[in-house]
């Protein structure tokens, strides 16, 4: 059996009960922190909760070479990822894999940022449309380039009036880098500068993200999580603090929706 073990959102304690047992009852466990982290804790803390060794698989060894699933034709093994078990479309992959190698998988769910970011600000959950992820910009032939994907996305949620969660970047290699809130906020505002560009226009498209209410979330799960709604603009200049951080572009508000994101992350009453 391949279990599939959410870790849940901050550190060690967020695990299920479930998922507790199926870690301390496996014959061995791995675990991925490419596309998710646990900021809260060590992989040594884990251990000592789990009481179990825990493999680190890189990210060739989850989806390039995954040697590790022949072991699950005939012993028990848990692979752990934080958030939820199977939002990553990697873990899908794996789990398809490990079907057509004739091996039983399950899965055993934990809370997920996908969903927590509506407890966190009051955005109401059934409003979010597609999401999208903002790369760190990369050099190519000697020119930078930004990802245009996220703005696409975001405007396509606009014309539809749902809110958009954007995920943020992490890079494990060459260094260890967390992209915060505030570096999505600038690179959203230099992707439409960019899209403006390339149809000749001067000024802002529409109302334009400059005037666009945007919201920053910062340790979501963790006691300090932090939560901050102002124009796109001027959550440039806030500290949210340490990672991991997530942006929140709304469409048009709710009342209930701008009284929360007044009272749960601190929106200007000008706004």
């Amino acid at each position: 059996m391949l279990h599939f073990i959410g870790l849940g959102l901050y550190d060690e304690r967020d695990i299920s009960l479930k998922g507790l047992e199926a870690i301390r009852s496996a014959d061995a466990v791995y675990v991925e922190f490419y596309t998710s982290r646990l900021m809260g804790t060590t992989r040594e803390r884990m251990e000592a909760l789990y009481g179990k060794r825990i493999h680190t698989l890189s990210r060739e060894e989850v989806e390039a070479d995954p040697a590790w699933l022949e072991e699950a034709k005939d012993k028990d093994i848990a692979f752990l990822s934080g958030g939820d078990a199977m939002v990553s479309t990697t873990h899908l992959d794996l789990r398809l894999r490990a079907i057509r190698l004739g091996i039983k998988t399950d899965l055993i769910h934990a809370s997920s940022i996908a969903t927590a970011v509506s407890g966190l600000c009051g955005l109401q959950n059934y409003r979010f449309g597609r999401s999208a992820t903002i790369p760190f910009p990369y050099t190519a032939r000697g020119r930078r380039i930004v990802s245009q994907t996220p703005y696409q996305v975001l405007m396509e949620n606009q014309a539809r009036n749902l809110h958009t969660i954007l995920f943020l970047d992490i890079q494990m290699e060459p260094e260890e880098r967390y992209m915060t809130a505030n570096e999505g906020a600038g690179l959203l505002l230099e992707m439409e500068a960019d899209e403006n560009g390339k149809n000749g226009k001067n000024g802002k498209n529409g109302k334009g993200l400059q005037e666009a209410i945007a919201v920053g979330i910062a340790r979501a799960g963790a006691p300090d999580a932090a939560v901050k709604a102002d124009l796109l603009p001027r959550l440039q200049g806030y500290d949210l603090g340490g990672p991991l951080h997530i942006l929140l572009l709304p469409a048009e508000l709710h009342f209930m929706e701008r009284e929360a994101l007044k009272i749960l992350a601190g929106l200007p009453a000008d706004l």
